[in-house]
């Protein structure tokens, strides 16, 4: 079984993202509607005012997991995962044509102001957990990257 293409399977099927920073109030957990690239780098577009934003400018270490929820039923199926996060500048419409079709939003026009004070964001993955109890049962399967 091709491990990337399982954790490209999840990411894809996925809506929310559980995001974890830390700051100087400890550790924190976001829920974030995210999209991807076939790289595994994982976007989110959130308000830059908001305690997660501010954890991921003073320290970039975050960590998330996204599980595919199915009423209960197996097979249960998902990512954890931890890497470097960052702020990204501008529009990036090419983020935003994925964003809006995700959320079944008509796509917007590349003038349109579609951030509205808010910033793309950015999770560099440096490990994932795959987990897929039909093909592995309860063990995680990793991918370094």
């Amino acid at each position: 079984m091709d491990v990337k293409a399982k954790i490209l399977e999840v990411l894809s099927k996925g809506h929310l993202m559980s995001l974890a920073t830390q700051d100087e109030g400890g550790l924190w957990v976001s829920d974030v509607i995210y999209i991807f690239d076939e790289d595994l780098n994982i976007y989110w577009m959130s308000d830059p005012d908001v305690r997660h934003s501010k954890s991921v400018l003073k320290n970039g270490q975050a960590a998330g997991s996204i599980t595919i929820t199915n009423n209960g039923e197996k097979p249960e199926l998902g990512i954890q995962f931890s890497g470097i996060a960052e702020k990204i500048d501008g529009p990036r419409f090419d983020l935003a044509k994925k964003h809006f079709t995700k959320r079944g939003k008509p796509v917007p026009e590349e003038s349109e102001d579609i951030l509205e004070g808010d910033s793309w964001y950015v999770l560099h993955p440096k490990k994932i957990d795959l987990i897929d109890a039909e093909h592995y049962g309860w063990k995680k399967v990793s991918l370094d990257l």
